[in-house]
């Protein structure tokens, strides 16, 4: 009787045939290794694994390989530094894998960060007292009248500006720290 061969198996036999280059087992190997980084990546940073745990999972790797997962790693935590998040687990984080003390980058990016808040509400309060005024003058009055910033133009405008001038001194610390 004729056997029966599972597709696992018709494939097996059709591949054991062709091989693969030595270019091609490099591109498998660099994308399993990118796929790493940015499991490490969210999961540090959506505080799914402790920064304990990433590190012995890093040191566990062949020695190149975890080099590899650092530096990429390292990459996209300074990339992810932003205006509108904490950023205390990501600070920490690349700390730790530049293995020195960053204290005089991360003072200027809280400064930063701080300095930017301050100028955004105060932006936001300036526009928020603009669009009650012109309420006013309009009759609309009183305790219960709460003027829509965020559908304010003008609001728009200006928040885009200072996220973009910020923005670009962001940047400029985030090529700082690559840098250390």
């Amino acid at each position: 009787m004729a056997e029966i061969k599972s597709t696992l198996e018709l494939a097996m036999e059709k591949t054991k045939k062709i091989g693969i280059s030595e270019k091609e087992r490099e591109g498998i190997k660099q994308k399993e290794i990118l796929q790493k980084v940015n499991s490490l990546f969210h999961r540090y940073k959506e505080g799914h694994s402790p920064l304990n745990e990433i590190l012995k999972e890093i040191e566990r790797m062949e020695e190149k390989t975890g080099e590899t997962v650092k530096e990429g790693l390292l990459s996209q935590w300074i990339d992810a530094l932003s205006l509108n998040e904490d950023n205390e687990r990501v600070l920490k984080g690349i700390e730790s894998l530049k293995q020195r003390n960053i204290e005089d980058v991360k003072q200027q990016f809280h400064n930063l960060l701080s300095k930017y808040q301050k100028e955004k509400e105060k932006a936001k309060q300036e526009e928020k007292t603009h669009l009650a005024e012109t309420l006013r003058k309009e009759g609309i009055d009183g305790s219960a009248v709460e003027p829509n910033i965020e559908a304010s133009q003008t609001w728009e405008k200006e928040s885009r500006e200072l996220d973009h001038r910020y923005g670009v001194k962001l940047e400029e610390l985030k090529e700082a720290m690559k840098r250390l």
